[in-house]
């Protein structure tokens, strides 16, 4: 929070015959004031999280208050993902297709127990323990689902990141590559990252060739009588 007051606060002080006038502010709390009330989630549901979404976008709630009511149905017009639902094996790599597709600023939030953690399929053959394996992810919402109102929680959790954030420090700003690209798993017998292909390859020249069994497997067959 006193990061937050001093990231915001330039700290003029201004006559009291033009406070109604005047304000004084800084560039990020003025860039930041547009991004925040006008974050333009990811029109997409995994599974019954979404339920809840949609039940947070009706005009109980009435998200426009938070100038989150606009969501894009196509990636390149949105800021926020909201993994709402199970993530399986088959969807990561759409998942991250659809994240690299959206343009920087953009952020990720993981609602729901089986999108932050694998929730109850998390030993399921199919399902990832977690997007965040995957993707990066700003806000987790609680819940198995999350109610709307721990939705509209997590939604102001990431406008009070927005506000902390500066655009002398943001990686959109900084020379070089101007997003964040991810390689597109490949879906075959098991889900593969290729950022881990090094690894995977160093595994498998660990492995026993084929035709072969293990030490422990050989000691397993023999009997007491041929020990003897």
């Amino acid at each position: 929070m006193t990061d937050n007051k001093e990231l915001n606060s330039p700290g003029y002080e201004i006559p009291d015959d033009l406070a109604h006038a005047v304000s004084i502010t800084t560039i990020d709390r003025l860039y930041n004031w547009g991004r925040r009330s006008s974050v333009w989630p990811l029109m997409f549901g995994l599974a019954c999280c979404a339920i809840e979404m949609i039940a947070a976008q009706a005009s109980r709630y009435d998200l426009a208050r938070f100038g989150m009511e606009v969501m894009r149905p196509s990636p390149r017009q949105s800021d926020l993902m909201i993994v709402a639902g199970t993530v399986t094996k088959k969807m990561v790599p759409s998942i991250v297709r659809l994240y690299n597709q959206m343009p920087e600023p953009k952020y990720v939030m993981a609602m729901g127990a089986c999108a932050s953690g694998g929730g109850p399929f998390k030993e399921g053959y199919n399902v990832v323990a977690g997007v965040d394996k995957f993707i990066p992810v700003d806000v987790y919402v609680p819940g198995c689902p999350p109610t709307p109102q721990a939705l509209i929680a997590g939604l102001i959790k990431l406008q009070e990141k927005i506000d902390k954030q500066s655009i002398r420090k943001v990686r959109w700003y900084r020379k070089g590559a101007d997003t964040v690209q991810i390689p597109v798993p490949v879906l075959g017998p098991d889900i593969m990252d290729p950022r881990r292909y090094d690894e995977i390859k160093r595994l498998a020249s660990r492995a026993v060739p084929a035709g072969e069994k293990p030490a422990e497997a050989v000691e397993a067959t023999s009997s007491p009588a041929e020990e003897a």
